[in-house]
């Protein structure tokens, strides 16, 4: 059986972050969403949202979505924290492989968020810091129910590679 991890999960939750860690500790190769996207389009989702907008944005997203999701491959994704919530990409994502929500709380996000580039994260480009924690409790409030139905869900604000593997060998005897 191809393995296919896919991370998901506010912006962030960590799920670059624990992606390049977990496709490293399983020997696989890691995928970032956003960055494939990049190469396709020649522009940074921040450039695409400012540009073409965001739903020229999603459609390209989920074109690339089911691209990856049809290659042989074996991989980690961290996905857009939008992916799972537009088009029917969840469901390709839970037939394709497993899925992971990686649920931090919409504080430790926030306070995440605010020690990077607001500008690389384009639904939170020229915000303020109160601003910010508005927009990832709006944004956790209307994507959880997407979130919610993912294969595994992992709660907390520290998150242990470790016990993502197992999880996911648990998970692996359940799928067919």
């Amino acid at each position: 059986m191809t393995m296919k991890i896919f991370l998901i999960g506010l912006p962030g939750s960590g799920k670059t972050t624990i992606g390049k860690v977990l496709a490293k500790a399983m020997n696989t190769s890691f995928v970032d969403l956003d960055k494939e996207i990049e190469k396709e389009e020649g522009m940074t989702p921040s450039e695409i949202f400012a540009v073409k907008k965001e739903d020229y944005f999603r459609k390209v997203e989920s074109a690339e979505l089911k691209r990856l999701c049809q290659t042989s491959s074996h991989f980690v994704m961290a996905t857009g924290g939008g992916t799972p919530c537009f088009f029917d990409n969840l469901e390709v994502i839970n037939r394709s492989g497993v899925s992971i929500f990686l649920d931090v709380t919409a504080r430790e996000v926030t306070e995440r968020m605010l020690k990077t580039d607001l500008a690389k994260r384009p639904l939170l480009a020229k915000s303020s810091s109160d601003e910010v924690k508005d927009r990832i409790e709006f944004l956790r409030s209307s994507r959880i129910s997407f979130y919610k139905q993912a294969h595994i869900i992992i709660d907390g604000d520290q998150i242990s590679v470790n016990e993502i593997i197992r999880l996911i060998n648990l998970k692996k005897g359940t799928l067919t």
